[in-house]
């Protein structure tokens, strides 16, 4: 088991964002989605993220498992991870910008602190296990 404290740190924030994805589809799938600014086809478009999100998010754990038992793959997942997060964020922010969806009343607040929170995340990955 290691004794690196940032590594400890990263592996709580990679199962806390896993958490939040699970959480952010919880959610999602319970609201209407009937606002008259969404844009054409914005349920089909996000539905689509599911199984990647999905795939991310268990990633995020089994590498955050593994760096905490000192194991190779747990680094070299959390890379991966990385680089998964970083695609979705880079994805979320072109497609929240193109629409209009940073706008306050357009739930902008929230679409640019998810965007911003994932590529933190990735970030810090990319810090703690290059």
């Amino acid at each position: 088991m290691t004794d690196d404290p940032l590594v400890w740190v990263t592996a709580v924030v990679q199962v806390g964002t896993a958490a939040g994805i699970g959480a952010f589809w919880a959610t999602w799938f319970r609201q209407p989605h009937a606002e008259p600014w969404q844009p054409v086809g914005y349920v089909e478009h996000e539905r689509v993220f599911v199984f990647p999100d999905s795939l991310c998010a268990t990633v995020l754990v089994v590498s955050a498992v593994l760096a905490v038992l000192d194991e190779p793959w747990g680094p070299t997942l959390g890379l991966v991870a990385a680089g998964m997060l970083t695609f979705l964020g880079v994805i979320d922010a072109a497609y929240y910008a193109q629409h209009g969806l940073y706008a306050r009343e357009r739930d902008g607040l929230l679409n640019a602190a998810i965007v911003v929170a994932v590529l933190v995340v990735a970030a810090l990955l990319v810090l703690t296990y290059h």
